[in-house]
C-alpha cells in the first residue's frame, strides 16, 4: 500500500474493528454450481422447486473461480440510484463492489486508506485536500477514470442531481478542481473532521462523466464487478470485471437473491438453493444451523433499531413528559430477548460502541412502569392513540408488536400499520411524516448528526443546542471531535428525541468453505470482492 503524505492527521478516530476471513473445510453441503433458477421472492425454488436456470460462469480470473455464489437477503433495491433513492440496500448492493471511492475503511485496522486515490496531501489550515488518483483506471465500459471524473462525482452531490438528505455530508466543500489527469484539489469552506470520512460512504461514489443518464437502471463504475441482470422481485447479478485495475475477486458472479419472507430465507439456505444468508433475519431460527455444514458468523453492526417519536407541534409527542413516559415503559431487554431471540447489544444512544464516543446510555431511562404512568398522567395523556407506522422488515414486525404491548400495559393506545418497504415507509413516514411513531434501523455510519441534526429530518429532533453541538465537534480538533459528540449523543438521549431499543447483531449463515466474510458490519457496502471459496 503506498504511504500517505499527509501535513496533518489524515485518519478518523474510527474504532479498530477486527474482521475475520472464516475459514472451513469443503464438504457436500456447499455448492459449485451456477445455477441461475427463478425465485418469486417467497422462496418456492428453497421450497422444492427444481432449478432450472442455465450455467452463467465466465472464464475464471488469475487465482479465481468460474463459480457463481448466491447470496439471500431481504429488502430489495427500489431502484439502482442512491443519488435519489434512501435506504440501504442500493449502497449494500453497489459501493465498493460496482462504484469505488477515492477513499475506503478498513475494518481491520479502523484507518481510512487508500482506494481510488492512493494519497492526499491537507494543508495546515485544514480548508484544501490534494488527492493523487491512481493511474491506469478505468470504467467497466473502457472510458479512463479521470480527475475529472472525480470532480464530476463530488460537484454533483451538492447539485439538484442529488436529492436524498446524506448529501449535506458534502455541504462543506467549496470548490473542487481537476488540477491534471491524476490530481484533484478539492477546498473545504471550513475544517471539518468528518469530510474524509463522509468520502468513505456512498457521496464519495466516483460516476463516469457520461454515465449518469439512468442510475435507477444502469450502473457504471470501476469496481471489481460490473451490473448485470436485474430479474424484479428475485435477483440481482453482478459479474466480474475483466479490466479491474486491482487484485480480480474470486468469483465469476454473484446473484443476490432477494426474499419477503424470513423462513423462506432460512430454507433456501438449508437447501443449498443459496450460499450465504447475508442477514440472519429470524435469529431464533439460528439452531437450525447449529451442528450442521454451515458456518455462523455473529458480531456487530453500527445498526441502531430506533423506534422514532414525531415531535412536530401538534403531535402528542412533541410533549416531552410523553416521550420520557415511552422510554421508561419499554423494558428493552425483555423487547430483544422476545423480538430478536435475545441478539444485539443494548446501547440507549445513537452512538455504538464501534464509534469513538459513544457511552453507555442504557441507564438514563431504565424500565419503570409506574414512572411512566406517572409522567402520562402529568401530561394528561392517558389513553392517547399513538400510531406506530412500521415498515415490513422483520426487526421491525417483531418489535412492533412488543413495543405496542408496552406502552398499553402504562395506559397509551397503540395501532399498528405495517408498510412496503422501501417505498410506501419512505413516503408515508420518512418523506410525509404521517406518523406518530416508527421503528427502523439506522445502518449508515456515523450518522448521529445526519439523524438527529435537522428537525426537517423525519425524526424532527435538530435543536439549536444539539446543531451547535455537532458543528463544534466537524471544525475542533480530533479530541475536541470525541468530547463534543459524545456530550450530543448524551442530549440527544435526555432529551427523549427516540428510544433506542438496541443495536443490530452482523448474524450471517454460510458454506463453511465460504471466506471473507466480515465478522462485524459497519460499512455502507457488503464487500464482495473479498469472497472466496477455501
Amino acid at each position: 500500500m503506498p504511504a500517505m503524505r499527509t501535513s496533518t492527521k489524515t485518519r478518523s478516530l474510527v474504532a479498530a474493528v477486527a474482521v475475520t476471513a472464516l475459514l472451513a473445510g469443503c464438504n457436500a453441503g456447499s455448492s459449485t454450481s451456477s445455477d441461475t433458477g427463478s425465485q418469486d421472492g417467497t422462496g418456492s425454488e428453497a421450497e422444492g422447486g427444481e432449478d432450472t436456470g442455465d450455467d452463467t460462469a465466465q472464464a475464471p480470473a488469475p487465482g479465481g473461480s468460474d463459480e457463481t455464489v448466491r447470496i439471500g437477503l431481504v429488502a430489495e433495491p427500489a431502484s439502482l440510484d442512491f443519488t435519489t433513492t434512501d435506504g440501504a440496500a442500493i449502497p449494500q448492493l453497489l459501493l465498493d463492489n460496482v462504484y469505488e471511492t477515492l477513499v475506503s475503511v478498513d475494518v481491520e485496522s479502523g484507518e481510512i486508506v487508500p482506494a481510488l486515490a492512493t494519497e492526499w496531501e491537507v494543508s495546515e489550515d485544514r480548508l484544501t485536500y490534494t488527492f493523487t488518483l491512481k493511474d491506469g483506471v478505468t470504467f467497466s465500459d473502457g472510458s479512463e477514470f479521470t480527475a475529472e471524473d472525480a470532480a464530476f462525482s463530488l460537484e454533483r452531490v451538492s447539485s439538484d442531481a442529488w436529492t436524498i438528505s446524506l448529501k449535506s455530508q458534502l455541504d462543506v466543500v467549496e470548490s473542487v478542481e481537476a488540477v491534471d489527469d491524476t490530481t484533484l484539489e478539492v477546498t473545504l469552506s471550513r475544517p471539518s473532521n468528518s469530510f474524509l470520512y463522509a468520502l468513505t460512504t456512498r457521496v464519495g461514489a466516483m460516476f463516469d462523466t457520461e454515465g449518469v443518464d439512468n442510475l435507477a437502471e444502469e450502473a457504471l463504475g470501476t469496481g471489481p464487478y460490473t451490473f448485470g441482470t436485474w430479474d424484479r422481485g428475485t435477483q440481482i447479478t453482478l459479474e466480474r470485471n475483466p479490466d479491474y485495475h486491482d487484485e480480480a475477486p474470486y468469483f465469476a458472479a454473484v446473484e443476490m437473491r432477494y426474499f419477503d419472507d424470513a423462513n423462506a430465507l432460512n430454507n433456501a439456505m438449508l437447501t443449498d438453493s443459496i450460499d450465504v444468508v447475508s442477514t440472519v433475519q429470524a435469529p431464533e431460527s439460528l439452531a437450525e444451523f447449529e451442528g450442521g455444514d454451515f458456518q455462523i458468523v455473529e458480531g456487530t453492526t453500527n445498526g441502531e433499531v430506533v423506534l422514532s417519536m414525531n415531535q412536530e407541534e401538534g403531535n402528542p409527542l412533541a410533549d416531552a413528559d410523553l416521550r420520557q413516559a415511552v422510554r421508561h415503559a419499554i423494558d428493552h431487554q425483555a423487547l430483544m430477548d422476545t423480538c430478536w431471540a435475545g441478539r444485539g447489544e443494548l446501547i440507549g444512544s445513537m452512538a455504538p460502541p464501534t464509534d469513538p464516543w459513544y457511552e453507555d446510555r442504557t441507564g438514563d431511562y431504565p424500565f419503570d412502569l409506574a414512572r411512566a404512568e406517572e409522567l402520562i398522567a402529568e401530561a394528561g395523556a392517558e389513553g392517547t392513540e399513538l400510531r406506530l407506522r412500521i415498515p415490513s422488515l422483520p426487526y421491525a414486525v417483531s418489535c412492533g408488536t412488543v413495543v405496542e404491548s408496552m406502552l398499553e400495559d402504562a395506559g397509551l393506545q397503540v395501532t399498528i400499520d405495517e408498510l412496503e418497504f422501501p417505498a410506501a415507509w419512505l413516503e408515508t413516514v420518512f418523506t410525509n411524516k404521517d406518523f406518530d411513531m416508527s421503528i427502523v434501523a439506522h445502518v449508515e455510519p456515523r450518522d448521529m448528526a445526519n439523524v438527529f441534526g435537522s428537525p426537517d429530518y423525519y425524526t424532527t429532533y435538530g435543536t439549536e443546542q444539539v446543531q451547535t453541538l455537532f458543528e463544534e465537534a466537524d471544525t475542533g480538533t480530533e479530541e475536541e471531535q470525541v468530547a463534543k459528540l459524545a456530550e450530543a449523543a448524551t442530549l440527544i438521549s435526555e432529551d427523549a428525541a427516540a428510544d433506542f431499543l438496541f443495536l443490530l447483531p452482523n448474524l450471517m449463515v454460510a458454506d463453511p468453505d465460504i471466506t471473507g466474510l466480515p465478522t462485524n458490519a459497519i460499512k455502507e457496502s457488503f464487500d464482495l470482492g473479498e469472497l472466496a471459496r477455501g
